[in-house]
């Protein structure tokens, strides 16, 4: 859903609000796959339960397990390392920056979404 309205805000020229909601989805799509080791009925573990409350993507992908093949994707892949810088300093701050342009909101739509991007790397990993 905040994928779409994102590519929404994006197309109105609404940049700002494009950026802000991307990154937000990268951040609930790394919620997820916290989310999906936890079984039906299951009590999970309240450390990594209490560190999810966070906006930070870095510290997501650690909590979610992905840290080990996030590297390993980094070390092997210039584009992902490319898209990671890109996407990587989203934070939820963002939604009063009222200076992100549309140069920089392409960037970052591409940096999420081509075929090397951050969300299709996520997504590969559910």
């Amino acid at each position: 859903m905040k994928l779409d309205e994102a590519r929404t805000l994006l197309q109105a020229g609404h940049y700002a609000g494009a950026y802000y909601l991307l990154g937000y989805a990268v951040e609930c799509a790394l919620k997820a796959c916290l989310t999906i080791q936890v079984k039906q009925y299951d009590f999970p573990d309240k450390k990594p339960a209490n560190e999810a409350h966070t906006h930070d993507l870095d510290k997501l992908k650690k909590i979610a397990g992905l840290d080990y093949s996030f590297s390993e994707e980094l070390n092997t892949n210039r584009v992902f390392e490319n898209n990671w810088a890109v996407v990587k300093d989203w934070n939820e701050s963002s939604r009063y920056d009222t200076g992100i342009d549309k140069l920089q909101a392409k960037d970052f739509f591409s940096a999420c979404l081509d075929e090397e991007g951050i969300l299709e790397w996520i997504k590969k990993r559910w």
